[in-house]
């Protein structure tokens, strides 16, 4: 690989954290002057970094307005919703079935992480403990594709998933399906572990309605693109 394609590769790593974590949101415009300035490169792999990043969808390039965070749709939205709700159901069942004692006994760890945020004000430091334990749960499934196909619609929607957890009581919600979803792959219950982790995940209802109440404008888009 060449010397831009390690730097692009590296900048495509640095802003989907950036993405996932919230410091780079939905609208936000992605000027190439300005990353290269800010990393310190060319502009050569910031402008390969952000074609990788447009053809995973994260980041979209429009008229009149450049390149962006992508937005999406409503319907695009709860899509998106469905199929993570799936793929991270499907690996709560793998885990339950292949995740050795050790793992599990990391896991137990990240649940307790979650667990001391749980009373706190701060659902975005709570969130990133909620990355952790699910991103354990990818890895115990011990199928590496899922774990990568997992991985990139959760970065997708992460925007969102985010803003979940500012809803009132949805954070002690989330402790405590997690413990439900932590017995289950812990006592080896793959189809109760699925269904549990295929709730916890999925929006719909009055879910989906709240949420839609909290998203700011810039994270979805009047009509597909």
């Amino acid at each position: 690989m060449s010397q831009n394609g390690k730097l692009a590769t590296d900048l495509v790593q640095k802003l989907e954290r950036d993405i996932v974590t919230g410091v780079l949101k939905p609208g936000d415009k992605l000027d190439e002057r300005s990353l290269s300035e800010r990393f310190g490169v060319s502009r050569t792999p910031v402008r390969e970094a952000l074609q990788t990043l447009a053809g995973s969808g994260l980041v979209a390039t429009m008229p009149r307005r450049g390149t962006i965070v992508a937005s999406i749709t409503v319907a695009e939205l709860i899509e998106m919703f469905e199929v993570m709700a799936e793929l991270e159901a499907m690996c709560a069942r793998l885990a339950a079935r292949r995740m050795p004692r050790v793992d599990i006994e990391n896991l137990i760890a990240l649940s307790e992480e979650c667990n001391g945020l749980k009373d706190h004000a701060d659902a975005d430091a709570y969130y990133e403990a909620n990355v952790r334990f699910h991103e354990a749960i990818y890895a115990g499934c011990r199928n590496s594709f899922l774990e990568r196909q997992t991985k990139n619609v959760r970065n997708r929607l992460a925007p969102y998933r985010r803003l979940q957890l500012h809803r009132p009581g949805r954070v002690k919600k989330s402790n405590n399906e997690h413990a439900d979803i932590l017995s289950a792959i812990s006592n080896g219950e793959a189809e109760t572990a699925g269904k549990l982790m295929q709730q916890h995940v999925a929006v719909q209802g009055e879910s989906l309605n709240d949420l839609l109440a909290i998203v700011p404008r810039g994270y979805l888009e009047p009509l597909a693109s």
